[in-house]
């Protein structure tokens, strides 16, 4: 109630309201084309890399570089564009990404030599590392007791991409080539411009911003289309329910410090400083154990996962054999796209893994179980043995990483308050783009240099270490409103 005895009604009071309906899965539809696009971009990685060294004579550090330059595109565009977010709106980081991504990915096709290629790509990578944006974005439009089902159901649309990639590349790079399979990859970008002007500003951000009409226009549009009535009274920011003195305290007041919430909204904001603000509230005494914890859990995901897709093509080509340079030439190219494909078929079983238990055993129990068990079927890969096995241990182990992957990216945007969930998440997202960048000189520089044991235990002890750290993150969100306290939990600490 206001002071004179108005009802009122926060974004989270409205969405719960009216559900998940109509206006969710058009959401969901749109955002969902991003992942794809994204997917898309980062599977057809591991074709390109063997047929351009096979064309240019590139050395396996150059074919490296390859898939290398893109993370670090990931890593600079994912923090830009979540500030970007934070500051101006989710539309526009979005909207600037689908741009760059879309570009740059057809003029890859394009590229007359290895450098042209290696620039191109890191533009491609710079637009990818705005898709956590999307998920911030439509995270901030489910109600709280669907959240986690919905957001493994917008997970899928990134096992959809990596199929759909595997498909086509079976299709078109024994005939067209690998310019064609670059061309029709960029495609997905360019339906993220073609509706954008449909695509709405998330409500959360701008109550957050003091731009309550339209917010409230936006929740009266969901009612429309849901076929419900926006709840009656008056719209409220957190920041007014704070000056209200409410007892309850709100999203960023337990998520921040005081002193930081006290400057969370833009009247109160620098905002030539505000982006190296967002950061620094990331480690903040309430944060810093979760923030730095999620960016080891980041890295060891995106090493691992990009690795196991890597290693797909590297140990079913035949380099993975020591001998003279001269016997595997012929053999670089020769990538087995049917067992890519099987593999990338792992991401549906782990993806229904993610649906099971994400809400029912709780975000750090699924983690923690798939990253351990996902060490079980990777000892056996450092030994050399039938094409059949190696394909089924990798399909295993996809699996479980896939699950991993598609958990913490619903994890990590609970953990934080909207003023900076796209900076938070989009920083991860950073730091896990430097486990990208590594993981090609793992799982094609020394597969290639006759270390396959190496790379194979170098991944070992990084899903390891990474399953250790799930455990110790302080927060468990199932079940939980965006509004949870961090700090209330920390003392209970379950490893559940």
């Amino acid at each position: 109630m206001g002071g004179d005895g108005t009802p009122t009604f926060t974004v989270d009071e409205a969405l719960l309201a009216m559900g998940f309906g109509k206006f969710q899965i058009l959401v969901l539809a749109y955002a969902g084309m991003g992942w794809v696009s994204e997917a898309m971009e980062m599977m057809l990685l591991s074709f390109i890399g063997p047929a351009v060294q096979s064309l240019w004579g590139l050395s396996s550090h150059e074919e490296s570089l390859i898939t290398s330059v893109v993370f670090v595109g990931m890593l600079i565009g994912a923090y830009s564009w979540g500030v970007v977010s934070d500051k101006h709106g989710r539309r526009k980081g979005f909207l600037i990404t689908a741009v760059v991504t879309s570009g740059a990915g057809f003029l890859s096709a394009l590229a007359p030599n290895y450098v042209s290629l290696i620039i191109l790509r890191c533009l491609v990578g710079l637009g990818l590392g705005g898709g956590p944006v999307l998920c911030s974005w439509f995270l901030e439009f489910i109600p709280a007791p669907s959240r986690g089902t919905w957001m493994v159901v917008f997970q899928g649309f990134w096992t959809v991409g990596t199929i759909f990639e595997a498909s086509l590349a079976w299709f078109v790079m024994p005939t067209l080539g690998w310019r064609w399979l670059l061309a029709l990859s960029s495609l997905p970008s360019s339906f993220l411009l073609l509706f954008y002007g449909l695509a709405p500003e998330s409500p959360r951000f701008l109550c957050l911003k003091g731009r309550k009409a339209e917010a409230l226009g936006i929740l009266e549009k969901i009612g429309r289309l849901n076929g419900v009535k926006v709840p009656s009274g008056i719209l409220v920011s957190d920041h007014e329910i704070e000056l209200a003195g409410k007892s309850t305290p709100t999203e960023d007041t337990k998520l921040l410090p005081p002193k930081d919430s006290e400057y969370a909204t833009p009247m109160e904001t620098n905002p030539n400083a505000e982006g190296i603000s967002s950061v620094l509230k990331l480690l903040s005494p309430e944060l810093v154990r979760s923030t730095t914890l999620l960016w080891i859990v980041f890295f060891g995901n995106a090493f691992s996962y990009y690795g196991l897709v890597l290693l797909t093509t590297e140990l079913h080509n035949g380099r993975n054999r020591c001998g003279p340079k001269e016997l595997h030439s012929e053999k670089s190219q020769d990538v087995s796209y049917k067992d890519v494909f099987i593999t990338t078929f792992a991401e549906f079983p782990g993806l229904l893994l993610s649906a099971a238990t994400v809400d029912k055993f709780g975000r750090k129990f699924s983690m923690s179980v798939m990253f351990f068990l996902c060490c079980i079927f990777l000892p056996p890969l450092v030994f050399h043995q039938p094409q059949a096995l190696t394909t089924g241990l990798l399909f295993g182990a996809r699996i479980c990483i896939t699950t991993t992957f598609t958990v913490v990216y619903i994890y990590a945007p609970e953990i934080y308050p909207t003023s900076i969930r796209s900076t938070g998440v989009g920083v991860a997202s950073s730091v896990g783009r430097i486990g990208g960048m590594v993981c090609p000189l793992v799982a094609v520089g020394l597969v290639h240099g006759c270390h396959q044991t190496a790379a194979i235990m170098l991944f070992e002890i990084v899903i390891f270490v990474s399953g250790i750290c799930v455990l110790f993150f302080p927060l468990e969100t199932k079940g939980r409103d965006l509004s949870d306290s961090i700090s209330s939990s920390k003392q209970t600490n379950q490893f559940v």
